[in-house]
């Protein structure tokens, strides 16, 4: 049996979003059971925080993050840091955020994945949600592909593909805590240098910088691998935070081929009403 956990202890960090380049900060807070993941969210100028659960119906855009959103009220780039509590196996927590977006800290979840495992956890004595998947599914779009296929436990494969110099790139393996630490968590979030130009030149990533994030000039990265895949490594990091918003562990292997966090939304939701939750 899984069992619900939450933290052991509040823990607090601060730092400028990637897409923004705002100042937030954040609380991780310990939260009861059956409680899930929720953002308690204050924008500017509100009169009362806003609670937004961790789950794909509250998914607003997806265009370079995936953002949550509730009355008027929305937190940015939200994947990273659920990867980490999702596969660290925290299943209760209450995120306060005081500001637009999560801050990008070194552009994957290490950090993060630093952050929970010295607070710790405490098992909770109940059973946690899971999501089993009884029958092969599939999401498509184009040339991008989820398929979520019936399996003991919770494994991914994914294929990437981008132009040059990155190519093709796979990667396959549990999501599992200690696996998840070693092999996935470090993964930086990456981008072209032409397309970090133009996306500075149409007030996007703002805070992004060579600090928080693989950029990838025509010859090659600018700065040096942490793997050989990191790309494919960062977008399984990216799915596993996306994954988060089922609001259930899941019981299936996912394959991925040049999916992003529009496909994984639409697949957790379909999860929701297809998967046999207990």
């Amino acid at each position: 049996m899984m069992e619900q956990k939450t933290l052991r202890e509040t823990v607090r960090f601060e730092g400028v979003g990637l897409h923004t380049g705002a100042h937030a900060a954040v609380e991780l807070r310990p939260a009861g059971p059956d409680t899930g993941i929720v953002f308690v969210v204050r924008s500017e100028g509100a009169a009362a925080a806003v609670r937004i659960p961790a789950e794909a119906e509250y998914v607003v855009d997806t265009s370079r993050a995936t953002v949550l959103g509730r009355d008027g009220a929305t937190v940015s780039t939200t994947e990273h840091l659920l990867s980490a509590l999702f596969a660290s196996g925290v299943s209760n927590a209450e995120i306060h955020v005081s500001g637009p977006e999560i801050p990008v800290r070194d552009g994957s979840a290490r950090e993060f994945l630093a952050d929970i495992e010295s607070a710790g956890l405490v098992a909770q004595g109940r059973p946690r949600t899971t999501a089993t998947v009884t029958e092969p599914f599939v999401v498509q779009s184009g040339d991008r592909m989820v398929a979520a296929l019936p399996a003991p436990a919770f494994r991914v494969r994914f294929v990437a593909d981008f132009p040059a110099p990155i190519g093709t790139q796979y990667y396959y393996g549990a999501v599992e805590p200690d696996v998840y630490r070693e092999e996935i968590a470090g993964a930086r979030t990456f981008g072209y240098l032409h397309e970090v130009q133009a996306l500075r030149a149409r007030g996007l990533a703002l805070g992004g910088s060579l600090d928080n994030a693989l950029v990838f000039a025509p010859d090659g990265p600018m700065q040096p691998l942490r793997w050989p895949n990191e790309v494919v490594r960062h977008k399984v990091l990216d799915l596993v935070g996306d994954f988060a918003l089922l609001g259930a562990w899941p019981r299936c292997e996912i394959v991925a081929i040049k999916s992003g966090h529009e496909l994984h939304a639409l697949v957790t939701r379909e999860l929701r009403s297809r998967a046999e939750v207990s």
